[in-house]
């Protein structure tokens, strides 16, 4: 196994795709598979399964649950996302609550931070 690429996780990572969040789907179909880049859903990197990559961004995108606030949540996201950033990969947070109650704010945000400079024709 390389430092990115994990088979023994790839059967989880598909599971975790047709199991998705309320809020990882409203985020994926409201928004992030209308992009005109490619975005990949629970990918795998070294031993970690992210909510969405995008490679040509070299970004991760998290959805937080409550779960992530407490102690134990705290210090395994501060590994993953030492060990992505290792890997050059930038890692965006967003909360649950967040998407559930300013979805427009998170993708706003994402816009904002994301490379789609001449890739976006907006007719509003």
């Amino acid at each position: 196994m390389n430092k990115t690429n994990n088979p023994m996780l790839k059967p989880y990572a598909q599971k975790l795709r047709s199991e998705m969040t309320k809020e990882e789907r409203h985020l994926w179909y409201d928004f992030l598979k209308t992009l005109p880049i490619n975005v990949n859903r629970q990918k795998v990197i070294g031993k970690y399964i992210v909510d969405f990559y995008i490679a040509s961004a070299k970004t991760v995108i998290e959805l937080d649950g409550s779960q992530h606030y407490e102690t134990e949540g705290i210090n395994s996201d501060k590994e993953r996302d030492a060990f992505l950033n290792d890997l050059g990969i930038s890692v965006l947070r967003y909360s649950n609550d967040d998407v559930n109650n300013n979805f427009d704010g998170v993708c706003e945000d994402l816009l904002n931070r994301l490379p789609l400079e001449g890739k976006l024709s907006r007719s509003d």
